[in-house]
């Protein structure tokens, strides 16, 4: 059987440089163009990380998406709400650690690698009936898609670029995963 999954990533991502889940403030604007790199419905499922930057993603898309726990960002931990300059300030071994070490926690919550065996764990237990899911998602999560997909050790996760709305599809066949890039940059 053939899983096929399209993760798009959320519009208006951390530009404000904060840990964590935000309200967007104001509409993103979004484009023909934009719109067009969608894959058409219907989907055998569309889902959504519970973030309000997914829900406000999906909703300005028209899409009736369901919210999904797997697809999360990260636990950011004490550091949730706290921007990156002020954490890099005042923690500045703790940050680097967490952007060169796949286990280190220094915010007491989630590692690069939980969060890549979260994802790993999700994508596992796909129904294998899933001929075109569409996921809406944290760059994060699409990170961790594509180390998965590719084998790729938890270490170069933050050598993965994924801006707003870029669009990664992977396709799993007989446990061997394919991967068509859109807008990200390896």
């Amino acid at each position: 059987m053939t899983v096929r999954l399209t993760l798009v990533c959320a519009a208006a991502g951390n530009t404000a440089g904060i840990f964590g889940d935000r309200p967007q403030s104001a509409r993103t604007p979004y484009s023909a163009t934009t719109a067009g790199m969608f894959p058409p419905p219907p989907h055998s499922s569309t889902l959504r990380a519970p973030s309000s930057r997914c829900a406000t993603t999906a909703d300005e898309f028209g899409l009736k998406a369901t919210p999904e726990l797997a697809l999360r960002d990260f636990d950011y931990g004490e550091w949730s709400g706290r921007q990156m300059a002020e954490i890099a300030a005042t923690n500045p071994y703790g940050f680097s650690a967490w952007l060169t070490d796949p286990d280190a926690t220094p915010h007491g919550g989630e590692s690069v690698r939980q969060l890549c065996r979260r994802t790993a764990a999700w994508l596992h237990d796909l129904p294998q009936d899933e001929e075109d899911a569409l996921a809406i998602t944290e760059p994060g999560v699409i990170r961790a898609t594509i180390l998965h997909a590719l084998s790729v050790p938890a270490r170069a996760f933050w050598h993965i670029k994924v801006p707003p709305l870029s669009i990664v599809t992977v396709t799993s066949r007989a446990d061997r995963w394919d991967v068509q890039f859109n807008g990200i940059t390896l």
